[in-house]
């Protein structure tokens, strides 16, 4: 067992020295770590096999893909409501509209957190409500910074189908607004997944830059007319930005 508990820790030596170096030959790793080659060599092997490492035609080893596969479950798993509610709450007794928070699950939205008001006519929304990424301020902003190949294989796949009266159901025009979301930092939306609603959101993102979710307010369409809509967009893009700000965000 404690030979088996020394083979771990020196593995895990080896994949440290990834850290700082992109790509590494079997003669730096063991130059750089002080494990003999030959044990270097062997461990170099089983990490490949199970996928933590990749050898290219030149023999240089960097990490493998099952490392983007753990880190994409972490950032999918991390529970950001504790981080955002407090903001949402602030941004919920400022505004006077419901809050959301939504996040990306596969080619849908899904609302993960709702703060309502005291409004006597509210939205029908939830925690687990879904949305086609194509519908609605908070999905279209997250597929809006989706890296742009991903975003274009969507649209090339995705069948646009009305949900609410005005549902973007031309792809030129989604593609236009989503360029404009990109441009301005925020979506908005009338009437496209509840008549008569609007909804106006920011995306959140996370240390390395990528869109981890979304923050939004969302009401009546008569509460967002064209003189409350700037004011409203600058306090829903500076809420996101604090959450951003609290994932390590720092751009």
């Amino acid at each position: 067992m404690q030979n088996k508990n020394k083979t771990v820790v020196r593995s895990m030596d080896l994949l440290n020295l990834f850290l700082t170096h992109r790509r590494l030959s079997i003669n730096e790793m063991a130059q750089l770590s002080c494990i003999p080659k030959t044990s270097v060599h062997r461990m170099i092997g089983s990490l490949e096999e199970m996928g933590f490492l990749n050898k290219d035609k030149d023999g240089q080893y960097s990490l493998g893909l099952l490392f983007l596969q753990f880190g994409n479950l972490v950032a999918e798993r991390l529970d950001i409501r504790p981080i955002a509610l407090p903001v949402m709450q602030q941004l919920r007794d400022d505004v006077g509209e419901a809050v959301h928070l939504v996040l990306r699950d596969d080619w849908e939205s899904i609302y993960i957190e709702k703060l309502d008001t005291d409004h006597p006519v509210r939205l029908f929304t939830k925690i687990g409500k879904k949305a086609p990424l194509y519908a609605g301020a908070s999905s279209r902003i997250i597929l809006a910074f989706m890296p742009e190949q991903e975003r274009e294989l969507y649209l090339d796949e995705i069948e646009l189908k009305p949900i609410g009266s005005r549902t973007i159901l031309d792809k030129e025009q989604l593609r236009a607004s989503l360029a404009l979301s990109r441009a301005s930092g925020y979506s908005f939306s009338r009437s496209e997944l509840e008549d008569y609603t609007a909804e106006l959101s920011a995306p959140i993102f996370d240390h390395s830059g990528q869109i981890i979710a979304a923050l939004s307010i969302a009401g009546l369409e008569v509460h967002f007319g064209e003189e409350q809509l700037p004011g409203l967009v600058q306090k829903v893009r500076d809420a996101a930005y604090a959450v951003s700000r609290k994932l390590g965000y720092n751009q």
